[in-house]
Formats: C-alpha cells, sequence, structure tokens
C-alpha cells in the first residue's frame, strides 16, 4: 500500500517564507519613503497654515503684532468660537505631528499691545519664525517660514538659524 501526502512540506514552507522576506524587503523602502512623503506635505500644510494664522492675528486681533507661539494662535478671540489655527496645532507651544515636531516663535516687543484673546501687552512679535524638524533621523527634510511668508527647504534644521525677517543662510524656497 501507498500512502499518499498531505499538507506542506517543510521545504515548501521555507520557499515561501523566503519569497514573502524578498517581497518585504523591496516593498519596505517604497513604504518608509511614502510614509516620509506624506510627513513632508503635513509639514508644508502646517507652516502655511501658521503663515495665514499669523497674518489673521496680526490684523484682527494682535494690532497689527505677531503671536509669539502656536497656544496664542490657538486660543479663540472672545467674540468667536474659532481661534486662528486648529486645535492640533494650537494645543502646546511644541506639536509633534506626522513626524515632525513643529514649532513657532516671535520675539516680544516692549510696545506690542495686548491682543483679543488674552495675550499679554509686550508679548507679541514683529516678526515671527515657524519651522518643522522631522523626528525620524532617516528624514532629511527641514522646513521654515517666517513673517515673509515664504517656506524654505534643507536638509539640516533651518528653525535654529531661521531669521524672523528674511533669507535663511541655507536652504532654498519652495515653490
Amino acid at each position: 500500500m501507498l500512502r499518499k501526502a498531505h499538507g506542506f512540506a517543510l521545504i515548501d514552507m521555507i520557499f515561501v517564507t523566503g519569497v514573502i522576506g524578498l517581497l518585504m524587503s523591496i516593498a519596505m523602502p517604497r513604504l518608509i519613503m511614502a510614509k516620509q512623503s506624506a510627513g513632508s506635505a503635513s509639514a508644508i500644510g502646517s507652516m502655511r497654515t501658521i503663515g495665514s494664522a499669523e497674518l489673521t492675528f496680526a490684523l484682527t486681533c494682535g494690532g497689527g503684532f505677531y503671536a509669539p507661539n502656536l497656544s496664542t494662535l490657538g486660543t479663540a478671540p472672545p467674540t468667536s468660537h474659532e481661534p486662528f489655527i486648529t486645535a492640533n496645532l494650537g494645543s502646546a507651544d511644541t506639536i509633534v505631528k506626522a513626524g515632525y515636531t513643529i514649532q513657532l516663535t516671535a520675539t516680544p516687543f516692549a510696545a506690542a499691545p495686548a491682543s483679543c484673546n488674552g495675550l499679554a501687552a509686550g508679548a507679541a512679535g514683529q516678526a515671527w519664525v515657524a519651522g518643522a524638524d522631522p523626528t525620524d533621523v532617516s528624514n532629511s527634510r527641514f522646513f521654515a517660514t517666517n513673517a515673509n511668508n515664504m517656506i524654505y527647504e534643507d536638509n539640516a534644521t533651518l528653525y535654529a538659524t531661521m531669521p524672523e525677517v528674511g533669507a535663511p543662510l541655507t536652504g532654498h524656497i519652495l515653490h
């Protein structure tokens, strides 16, 4: 009598595992690049949002001066239920979003008036700088913007060296 074999042999399982491993080694770098690209797009969008919010704050609430941090932009004026930026950007002064650390600063100007959303007199700035630095060390796309409202990109942090007005020493403008 001959016996019929049922199931898989060990060599079949090793072959299938090898094929799956090969396919994953091809797909993973592309998946990581896609994730970084999506994070970069989100960071650029955040820089644009901050630029628009700063201009709106200065024109409507800050007496011509800019908010010194994200949480100020995230505070709604008493006459409105809507802050200048959404809660996912304005809940703290430093935000981690889509693989980027997003920050905003403005040098306080002593003659700045109090704002309509509770910012004390002398706390607002004449200009500002915002930056988005990746949290993943393998991502080499860093972004920053300032009162000129142009977004710059570089392969090293721009936030630390970005002037509040004018172009940075390194980096290039995104079009």
